[in-house]
This record gives C-alpha cells, sequence and structure tokens, in this order.
C-alpha cells in the first residue's frame, strides 16, 4: 500500500509512479473521472472501466444527503453500490459547504450547514468527514479543510489554514482510532490537504504543518476557485518542493490540459477536474492536434490540442468523426453531424457520446504524458 516512484523525468520535475491502493494499483500522473453522485453523469460504471479509467472520485457532501452514507454502508460500501471495482477517492465534503449550502456557519468544532436538497441542518466535523468516507469505503480519504474563496485577505487565509491544520489533526486521530485493527492491505490512504491561498509565506507554513502530521499523500487544495491560471501555478511552484518525493502529490480541481501538462512538469501526480464531462455537456469537444503517442512536458506546453463546438453550423453535413485517431467508441461509430444533430434534438444520447470522447481524450492525455517521462 502507498506511493512507489518509478522514474523522474531529465528535462523537468515530472515523475512516473504507481500508487497502491486497496482496489488496485494507480499508474501516475493520473487524471480522475469525477463520479460526484457515485456515476460520471451521463454513463455507466461499466464504461467508464471500457474507457480504461484507473479510478473515480465521488463526492462525501452529496452521498452523505442522498443516498446517506449509511444506506451506502448496508450495499456493502460505494465499490458495489455503483457496480465499480477500481479504486476510489472520495473529497471532504468541506469545498461543498463552502460553495453549495444554503446556510454555512464555521466553527472549531466543524462546518454547520443547511443542505441544498432541502433545507434540512446538518453538522460536519473533521470526525464525521472521516466516519462517512469510511462508510463509503473509499480507497482515498480526504481530511476536511476549509476552501477559502479568492480573493480574500491574508489574515483570512492565514487564520483558515491554522484551522484546516486543526482540523486535519483531528482527522488524522480519528482516522487511526477506527481503521487500528485493519491489515495494511485493507486500509485506506489519508491525504492531507495544503492550503495557503496565493501567499507564498503561507503556503509553506500550511506544508510544513501537515508534514509534521504526515499523511499518505498531500494534496494542494484552494486553486480552481476563481484566480488566474498563473496564480495557480505559482501555488503549485511553491508546494510542490515543500512535499516529498515519496508521497503522491494532488492538484485538486485541475484542469485544462495545459494546466495538468505545466502541473506534471513541476512534480504533481493527481488530478482531478469536471471540465472533460461538463464541457461535454455542452457541446464542447476536445481533440488532439497530431497523431504523436507523447506530449512535451513543459512549464509552458504549446497548445497541442484543438476545441470544437460541435453545435457549429459548419458540422451540420460532415461525414467525418470528431478525431479520426481517436478509438473511442464515439468516435468509431458517429460521425460530428449525427453528434451535432443530437444536440440540436436535445436528445440525451449527445450527452453520452461526447461525454465517452471528452474523457477518453483526458485518459489518453495521460497516457501519453505518461510515455513522455
Amino acid at each position: 500500500m502507498g506511493f512507489k516512484l518509478i522514474k523522474e523525468d531529465k528535462r523537468s520535475s515530472a515523475r512516473l509512479g504507481k500508487l497502491k491502493t486497496k482496489h488496485g494499483t494507480i499508474q501516475t500522473p493520473c487524471f480522475m473521472t469525477i463520479a460526484t453522485c457515485g456515476s460520471v453523469k451521463s454513463l455507466d460504471s461499466i464504461e467508464i472501466k471500457k474507457l480504461k479509467a484507473q479510478i473515480v472520485l465521488g463526492n462525501t457532501y452529496h452521498l452523505y444527503l442522498r443516498p446517506t452514507d449509511t444506506l451506502i454502508k448496508k450495499f456493502g460500501g460505494l465499490h458495489k453500490f455503483m457496480n465499480w471495482n477500481g479504486p476510489i477517492l472520495t473529497d471532504s465534503g468541506g469545498y461543498q459547504v463552502f460553495s453549495l449550502a444554503k446556510m454555512r456557519k464555521i466553527t472549531e468544532e466543524g462546518a454547520k450547514f443547511q443542505s441544498h436538497i432541502d433545507g434540512s441542518c446538518h453538522m460536519l466535523t473533521p470526525e464525521k468527514s472521516i466516519e462517512i468516507q469510511n462508510n463509503l469505503g473509499s480507497d482515498i480519504i480526504m481530511v476536511l479543510d476549509e476552501c477559502a474563496p479568492y480573493p480574500a485577505e491574508k489574515k483570512y487565509i492565514a487564520d483558515s489554514l491554522e484551522l484546516t491544520t486543526r482540523w486535519a489533526l483531528r482527522c488524522k486521530k480519528y482516522f487511526d482510532k477506527k481503521n487500528i485493527k485493519l491489515k495494511k492491505n485493507q486500509k485506506a490512504l489519508l491525504f492531507g490537504i495544503v492550503q495557503g491561498g496565493t501567499y507564498k509565506d503561507l503556503r509553506e507554513r500550511s506544508a510544513k504543518q501537515l508534514l509534521e502530521i504526515d499523511f499518505d499523500g498531500f494534496a494542494i487544495g484552494g486553486v480552481s476557485v476563481g484566480e488566474p491560471s498563473e496564480k495557480m501555478l505559482n501555488a503549485v511552484d511553491w508546494t510542490v518542493p515543500l512535499l516529498p518525493e515519496n508521497k503522491p502529490r494532488y492538484l485538486m480541481g485541475v484542469g485544462k490540459p495545459e494546466e495538468i501538462v505545466a502541473s506534471v512538469a513541476r512534480g504533481v501526480d493527481m488530478f482531478d477536474c469536471v471540465i472533460p464531462t461538463r464541457n461535454a455537456r455542452h457541446g464542447t469537444i476536445y481533440k488532439f492536434k497530431t497523431r504523436s503517442e507523447k506530449i512535451k512536458i513543459t512549464k509552458d506546453p504549446e497548445k497541442f490540442y484543438e476545441i470544437m463546438h460541435i453545435t457549429n453550423e459548419k458540422f451540420k453535413s460532415d461525414k467525418k468523426p470528431i478525431d479520426n485517431n481517436c478509438k473511442c467508441f464515439t468516435c468509431q461509430n458517429y460521425s460530428r453531424a449525427y453528434l451535432r444533430h443530437l444536440f440540436c434534438a436535445k436528445e440525451l444520447l449527445a450527452l453520452r457520446l461526447a461525454s465517452i470522447h471528452n474523457i477518453h481524450f483526458y485518459l489518453e492525455l495521460m497516457r501519453k504524458i505518461r510515455n513522455s517521462v
């Protein structure tokens, strides 16, 4: 169980690794497909397996509220509930409390909030977050953190990261207490989350504090909250050198294909983002510019892909697939004209076919990156 560094790139800080979890080994760098409520929107688990996704990401906040983690536990955990036998990472629920809840109040104890579904009141404490994720049977568990907004005053960010550290320590103590009797190959991995906003000294402070607690992996949080891409990459530049080489590094909520390549070049191993599926549902399709099996790994990558807005009039009679070189189900079976027709007719199949292609594109991107290290 845990992370093994396999190879380091000679031209950048990119690296290859293997992350062993109780439901399988993940080749890194990797992209985690978002399965918020126990499904990747419009697709089933069998299709995700066929796309060769290594790991999916479930959401603690949503699954806790509906159908509830206790119900999922009765089914043997989220893996059996959604018929997925690969690794699952679950986030702590903190981000959704701060972004979705109708009302919320942050205290030392935790986050008190009203459900966005029915207005019911709940208290999410560090201990409760770990308990929920244990009930879900997660392979990788995230500590509860406060995800500060952008922009925010430095004092607010500083106070927030100190609270996140105290919550992280409580998460670690509760996690260790509840899993003490489990064998190593039965245990989930617990990741800490570095905060600090767009301030270098605060990022350094947060990383140092979390290293003292010690976790199985470390995430860079508080990014993709509205800050410009260069500020996000600054946070990566400041944080990654502080993190241990023998632990995986996870950049939360990122992102655009070029941001992933730029972050891999800086030493990041894991990514997640709603972009491929969310954009697919709006007819935005990704396509590689060349047939190359490799991607040039650099901190400032050239544009190696193009975006197609499939609902454009120019695709009305286009007989070609989205990408002649793509081996996904969509490109092997359907034309651009057909996909455009489905979107114009508001057929649900449009969402599925576009999502299949975009997920395939992102997983292929990671494969090409791994080929390039």
